[in-house]
């Protein structure tokens, strides 16, 4: 039985908060809290954050928001594959189970989406490399950080730039307006927008060039294709993972024409002394001992470095028939080593190894963290965002080794084959007592009524007994 559900016309009173009624919170994001405690993430983070606020109340204005609910919330976009920070201010606003996650009562209103922007051009970038480093000596208290093997790659993200906001560098024309006025040249009718869209794909020459074109709105965004081939405004992050534990050991975010192989040295070394700082040993300490990358990153000068540090590069030269005689003899040992490195058995391992785990960090930041297209413009308040999402890919590492699970979606995965498994065993013992009631042999009853009595029934090799009256 059951009712309409209406407002009732009651006068105003005052209730206790204890006694409204709560939803239990969701058992991931309890989880994740814990983790976050116990490696004293709140606390770490308002002591970063602590000199970049005004600390003293005798001055006056509000208190600002805590910084460890600011980094919470954008955990609850990575989770929740959320990419606007509206939709992650309203996601936050309207989940009893994140409202608890974020410490926050049902009378308390949730951060305003604004807030992000405010704290986002407060907090410098250095903070969130203190926060990144944070949870990678989470990650190597619970032995998932080694830094001897390394591997390194970019993919591609989509900027929040149009093609069609070009701008010429020189003219100052926007693209469109430069392709009418050679459409006019060529004597097409630009009353048309087909024609002149028509003319635009096979005039002679066509390129669009990062050199002489920018867009206004983003000048850091570059021409290039994404993952589908298609011509877009793209920025490229580029993810260092470790090979042992598949954990993001360091993130950057290039321009979309930078090469891969620019600066591979100096950025190895610079990860080799995160690594350090996160182990807890001295900057100098020698740890890399092997780099894998794709062919992009095969670089004479950048491997020959890495060669002298003593650091083993599985890198494979994308020139087949090198011309090794016009070589110089340190550009001739470079490549023997690298070459000897990648043909080896270890080598293959580890190229194998490298497609699996590197690929994986990529999917899970960018594909389903709400990072394959930024709503953000800039390089920097890009960078800030995506080192969030990589701390968010080391932490869901972290969870599955303390409580078997990473994400979201394993969390509720887990709850469907707990259920699965529950009318599982129930269909089992259904279909016990209904085969035991079919072969029970058949008696008249008081009234002459047919009924079953239960007997010894082997059943899958076993003797059942029952006194019962089925």
């Amino acid at each position: 039985m059951f009712r309409k559900k209406t407002p009732e016309d009651a006068p105003p009173f005052w209730i206790a908060t204890s006694d409204l009624p709560v939803t239990p919170a969701n058992g991931f994001y309890q989880r994740l809290d814990t983790v976050l405690a116990e490696c004293q993430f709140g606390d770490e983070v308002r002591r970063l954050a602590a000199p970049f606020y005004e600390m003293d109340r005798s001055k006056g204005g509000q208190p600002g928001i805590d910084p460890e609910v600011y980094f919470k919330m954008l955990m609850v976009g990575f989770f929740e594959n959320l990419a606007s920070e509206r939709a992650i201010a309203a996601r936050c606003a309207d989940s009893l189970s994140i409202r608890a996650f974020l410490h926050y009562g049902v009378g308390e209103s949730t951060p305003h989406h604004s807030s992000f922007t405010v704290i986002r051009q407060r907090l410098p970038v250095e903070v969130y490399d203190a926060v990144f480093t944070l949870i990678l000596t989470a990650l190597r208290a619970n032995k998932l950080l080694t830094g001897k093997r390394l591997a390194i790659d970019t993919s591609v993200m989509e900027a929040n730039a149009s093609l069609r906001s070009l701008k010429h560098r020189l003219t100052g024309e926007y693209y469109r307006q430069y392709v009418k006025r050679l459409a006019k040249e060529a004597g097409v009718d630009t009353s048309d927008p087909k024609a002149v869209s028509a003319f635009d794909r096979k005039r002679p020459g066509r390129k669009t060039s990062n050199t002489e074109w920018q867009n206004p709105h983003d000048p850091d965004a570059k021409v290039g294709p994404d993952k589908k081939g298609v011509t877009r405004m793209i920025y490229k992050p580029e993810h260092v993972v470790d090979l042992d534990t598949g954990a993001i050991v360091d993130v950057a975010l290039n321009f979309g024409d930078e090469r891969d192989a620019a600066g591979l040295a100096v950025r190895v070394l610079e990860i080799e002394a995160r690594v350090n700082e996160a182990v807890g040993e001295p900057a100098d300490v020698a740890r890399v001992e092997t780099v894998v990358g794709d062919t992009a990153y095969f670089d004479l000068a950048e491997l020959g470095t890495l060669h002298e540090e003593r650091i083993r590069t599985a890198i494979a030269d994308p020139v087949r028939n090198r011309r090794v005689d016009k070589l110089t003899e340190a550009e001739r040992r470079t490549v023997r080593r690298a070459t000897q490195t990648t043909r080896s058995a270890r080598g293959q391992a580890l190229m194998r190894r490298r497609g699996e785990l590197l690929e994986r960090t990529f999917v899970h930041v960018l594909d389903y963290g709400g990072a394959r297209r930024t709503p953000l413009r800039g390089q920097e308040n890009i960078l800030k965002r995506y080192l969030v999402q990589a701390v968010c890919g080391n932490l869901s590492l972290l969870l599955r080794r303390v409580v078997g699970i990473g994400t979201l979606k394993q969390s509720w995965a887990a709850s469907a084959s707990a259920l699965a498994a529950l009318i599982g065993a129930i269909r089992v013992m259904l279909h016990r007592h209904l085969r035991l009631w079919a072969l029970a042999p058949a008696v008249a009853g008081p009234n002459n009524d047919t009924i079953r009595v239960c007997a010894p029934i082997p059943v899958a090799g076993r003797i059942t007994r029952s006194s019962t009256v089925c």
